[in-house]
């Protein structure tokens, strides 16, 4: 126990340690800005989709909004820090949930091995302090799959089934590809049905189906084309470019993701070694009597960790054989559905893996404890801490805390932390701005780092400008096509313009780059109108340079 005790010390030291260097010293994301951007519009009584443009559900900004007045008060940093929060809180569920399914004597191991592939990670840390969906994602799933456990294997069955649909239905909200966990979990409750002691499969339907009526209804009732475009239809229409390009997108996904989750994928693999040689020598007897192909199933089943490990089965309750193989199908399908859904999206970005990451810890932790010998698995622990540590502490994002880069043999040091450099911005911003006045800029977290206010169809930053759509279709989505973004140049009172790198630069929904005609044309309209103030260098998300200009 005391063991224990310490290792859990160290854990949650390393994770706060990450979590705070990621939050001050973390590279800005563009993304960030405009998710609380539209927390502050829904705070002030503005609906998304049909008063501004959203890309993602909505459950995310409307938990952030809740927080505005802390978000008002310290900016991105308070931002980061409700993120971060939720973070740990999801890493620390996922620990529980692995926990809960080791065999009994290894629970608590089971459960600081998972916080410690989960939590003591930089990538995943990074992902989970800058304000993104992941770290709500993670909380929603991951709470899901507590309830299932205790809706099958404890009391309160029926309604704990019916919460968790409900907070997966929120996590497809929250993150559109979480809604492949819906069908698969119904599926499984469905073919599982006689060896549930209640119908689950029904309770689930209804608790999955009543909550997305109740958060999805208003928006398919107030603005059922906004609604359908951005949450559907928006990220279909995303240009991969050829099958070269494709190719290279695939893989570079791929390679990213082993090198994110290198020591997860390696427990895995150890796992799946020693399942392969206990299924081949050491328990003739679990098939005996079975035909061929049934016995196949049950070593591929074994290797995955969907069926429990034979030395676990005397210690365990007969309720909880029935949930080991169910929640931890389920976990391993859901994992590699939702993996699937971001390998073939046009853009796969290794990050859309981090709130899916979790599941994949919780099945590895749990299988790795299950099949390790009990001698051997004390020293699991601390071998695990050790590499997560030493894993994170030799990953890219560390250098990007305090590298801007390399020119020629020389490293680039930063002068200061791109959180830093968006508040001095922020405040060279207030001293001409009074709060709430119009700021002409791509870069939304300059708005609301300096409380000013985004001119109307600019919500999206970078991501506002479609130009292929008609007029009249831009003002119904709330975007800009060429003629709305010529007009709102030309017209803009705003008496400052704030342009990075992202000002002018790609067109969406392709997510291309924008033609050189028509960014000179706006850039001219912006010389016309307003004179540059100054210049501040490697600025921001890809560290570009940013102008301000005020108003001739």
């Amino acid at each position: 126990m005391k063991t224990h005790i310490f290792w859990l010390a160290a854990a949650l030291a390393a994770a706060l340690a990450l979590a705070a260097a990621n939050l001050v010293f973390g590279n800005l994301n563009q993304d960030e800005g405009w998710y609380l951007y539209a927390a502050r519009l829904i705070a002030t009584g503005q609906v998304p989709y049909r008063d501004f443009a959203f890309t993602q559900g909505p459950v995310m900004p409307y938990v952030y909004a809740f927080f505005q007045p802390v978000i008002n008060w310290g900016g991105l940093a308070a931002g980061r820090g409700i993120t971060a929060l939720l973070g740990l809180a999801g890493a620390v569920l996922a620990a529980v949930l692995a926990g809960k399914l080791a065999s009994s004597g290894l629970k608590s191991s089971a459960a600081l091995l998972c916080f410690s592939l989960v939590a003591v990670n930089v990538y995943q840390s990074y992902f989970c302090t800058v304000v993104k969906t992941y770290s709500l994602s993670i909380l929603l799933l991951v709470l899901a799959f507590l309830l299932l456990h205790r809706a099958i294997a404890g009391s309160g069955g029926r309604i704990a089934v019916m919460l968790s649909a409900a907070l997966l239905a929120l996590a497809a909200a929250t993150r559109a590809s979480a809604a492949v966990a819906l069908p698969i979990v119904f599926c499984l409750l469905l073919w599982e049905r006689r060896k549930i002691k209640f119908p689950a499969w029904l309770y689930f339907f209804l608790g999955g189906a009543i909550v997305s009526v109740l958060v999805l209804g208003p928006f398919l009732a107030k603005c059922p084309f906004n609604f359908y475009y951005f949450a559907g239809r928006y990220h279909s229409l995303r240009e991969g470019g050829g099958l070269a390009e494709t190719l290279v997108f695939k893989c570079g996904f791929l390679s990213r993701v082993f090198q994110a989750y290198f020591v997860c994928f390696a427990v895995w693999l150890a796992a799946l070694a020693i399942k392969l040689t206990s299924t081949t020598r050491g328990h003739p007897e679990q098939s005996e009597g079975s035909p061929p192909h049934k016995q196949s199933w049950q070593r591929f089943l074994a290797l995955f960790g969907m069926t429990p490990h034979p030395s676990s089965l005397e210690t365990c309750h007969s309720d909880l054989n029935r949930v080991f193989p169910l929640l931890k199908r389920a976990l391993w399908l859901c994992a590699i559905a939702i993996s699937l859904v971001h390998f073939f999206a046009p853009f796969p970005y290794d990050d859309y893996e981090v709130f899916v990451y979790p599941l994949f810890a919780v099945a590895v932790s749990a299988m790795i404890i299950g099949v390790m010998p009990a001698q051997a698995a004390k020293y699991l622990l601390p071998a695990i801490f050790c590499l997560c540590l030493v894993s994170s502490t030799s990953s890219p994002i560390n250098q990007d805390w305090f590298i801007e880069g390399r020119e020629l043999i020389w490293w680039k040091a930063k002068d200061s932390p791109q959180l830093s450099k968006l508040r001095k911005t922020s405040d060279k911003i207030r001293s001409l701005c009074k709060p709430g006045d119009l700021l002409l800029t791509q870069d939304p977290y300059l708005a609301v780092e300096s409380g000013t206010t985004l001119p109307h169809g600019l919500e999206l930053g970078q991501f506002s400008y479609f130009p292929d759509l008609t007029r009249e279709q831009a003002l119904k989505l709330n975007v800009l096509n060429r003629e709305l973004m010529i007009e709102l140049l030309e017209h803009c009172p705003a008496k400052m313009a704030a342009l990075s790198g992202y000002a002018f630069a790609m067109k969406s929904p392709a997510v291309s780059r924008i033609s050189a005609e028509d960014k000179a044309t706006f850039l001219s309209i912006i010389s016309n109108r307003y004179e540059s103030i100054e210049i501040a260098p490697n600025f921001g998300q890809a560290s570009t340079e940013l102008r301000l200009y005020r108003k001739k």
